[in-house]
């Protein structure tokens, strides 16, 4: 008798060279699709187009002068004691709703947007200091900005895909950075198999899988953290209708744990 053979499955993380210096107001549409171009690929119906958010920002024009920063009694108070520019340490105060923890170089906040994290994700690495000292603040609103990338793409391609916007972020209880999400669109946040099964039988109590994040964490091996110049990667080859959900409600904004269920807090 002949054995049946079934396909065996195959996932990519397919970089994209070629996205040059983004500045403010440029078209990242256009940027995608060129550099697609330029190395002969195109995108198909199930892919996930992750970018990294410092770009996003550029072209959102989110990057700030420290010159421009009038650092408040608050702000100096909280310098001094983090080591930190009193400037950086105001636009860390404006972009935040709540004061985690700090202690000397680290100054944990929880963000506009949700989430708990170091500095409130303004960043100075690879960014253009030659006109004095300038920071990157994260874009306003990721999920509309992946949004707006998605129904682009998907209208040029004629294809179903997801697109997330990818940041870096530290944990709590575990050393080094890893790819997070904080914007999503058209792509399954959080799967949720409480309820299910495991192999045996046995009913899943909590089962609750941020596959967002581990589709940036993913992307971002391949983006890296410094010179690879990679800010934008193609996920290929997950299963369409485990990974792509047209619910407008499936954002990043759904990763970020209630306050009320915060232990740590």
């Amino acid at each position: 008798m002949g054995t049946e053979q079934t396909e065996t499955p195959q996932f990519r993380v397919i970089g994209l060279p070629g996205i040059g210096m983004i500045e403010r107001g440029d078209d990242l549409v256009a940027v995608i699709v060129q550099a697609l171009e330029q190395n002969g690929l195109t995108l198909e119906h199930g892919d996930v187009v992750c970018v990294a958010q410092k770009i996003i920002s550029k072209a959102e024009g989110c990057l700030v002068s420290l010159n421009d920063v009038e650092p408040t009694e608050q702000a100096t108070v909280l310098a001094e004691a983090t080591h930190k520019d009193p400037r950086m340490v105001q636009l860390i105060l404006d972009e935040s709703s709540e004061v985690m923890r700090h202690k000397p170089n680290v100054l944990v906040v929880r963000h506009n947007l949700g989430f708990v994290g170091a500095h409130a994700g303004i960043d100075q690495s690879n960014v253009d200091h030659g006109d004095g000292e300038m920071a990157l603040l994260l874009p306003k609103d990721p999920d509309a900005s992946a949004a707006a990338l998605r129904d682009a793409l998907q209208q040029h391609y004629g294809a179903d895909l997801g697109v997330i916007i990818t940041d870096s972020h530290n944990r709590a209880w575990r050393m080094g950075t890893i790819g997070s999400a904080i914007g999503c669109a058209g792509v399954t946040v959080l799967d949720d198999s409480r309820g299910g099964e495991d192999i045996y039988g046995r009913t899943l109590q909590a089962t609750l899988v941020s596959r967002a994040d581990a589709l940036a964490g993913a992307a971002t091996l391949m983006m890296g953290e410094t010179t690879e110049k990679l800010p934008v990667v193609i996920l290929r080859g997950l299963p369409p209708e485990q990974t792509l959900s047209d619910d407008p409600n499936q954002t990043a904004q759904l990763i970020n744990r209630p306050l009320d269920e915060d232990m740590f807090r």
